[in-house]
């Protein structure tokens, strides 16, 4: 009998990143493990190993990056006017709290503000910037703390949802007002 063939790395590593996406949607980051990352794909965890060498940060980091490619496609999808880039990430984080934990609460290996991270990053933070330009990045570097804030406290329920158009509102004219 001939041994199988080794499956395409990249179709193997987009396995293992929407498993443990989707476990974690299910039940938590917490479990989320290697273990059980093998067991849901249908594999040894040495197979885990050999797709993420750096272990269950290799994957956090994959699935923050798959996070940051899909939300910088959710704002381009969108025009480039300020109101609509925030209400687009917002309801991106309320839709997919587990990837937006992955891409902010979770710790990273990933490499921020430096300019020369992954391009998923540069992309979602591109398509902040296109909303709120200016001579340097600080409009788009305060729009996205805002938007972030926003997002993190209400997908925490911390607060109410209730006014979170108000408070939507609130934020697109502060940040909008002559700089």
């Amino acid at each position: 009998m001939a041994p199988r063939p080794a499956p395409d790395l990249d179709h193997r590593r987009d396995q293992i990143t929407r498993a443990a996406c989707d476990v974690a949607a299910a039940e938590g980051w917490d479990a989320v493990t290697m273990r059980r990352i093998a067991t849901e794909i249908g594999v040894t965890q040495p197979v885990i190993y050999s797709a993420f060498a750096g272990g269950r940060q290799a994957v956090v980091d994959a699935v923050a990056l798959a996070g940051f490619d899909a939300i910088a496609s959710a704002l381009e999808a969108v025009p480039a006017e300020p109101g609509a880039r925030m209400q687009a990430y917002l309801d991106f984080a309320a839709d997919q709290p587990h990837l937006y934990a992955a891409m902010f609460s979770m710790p990273s290996g990933l490499e921020f503000g430096t300019g020369s991270g992954p391009e998923a990053l540069g992309r979602a933070f591109a398509a902040i910037r296109a909303a709120f330009p200016g001579a340097d990045d600080t409009a788009a570097e305060v729009a996205w703390a805002t938007v972030h804030g926003l997002a993190t406290l209400g997908i925490s329920r911390r607060l109410p949802p209730a006014g979170s158009s108000d408070r939507l509102d609130f934020a697109h004219r502060a940040l909008t007002q002559e700089r």
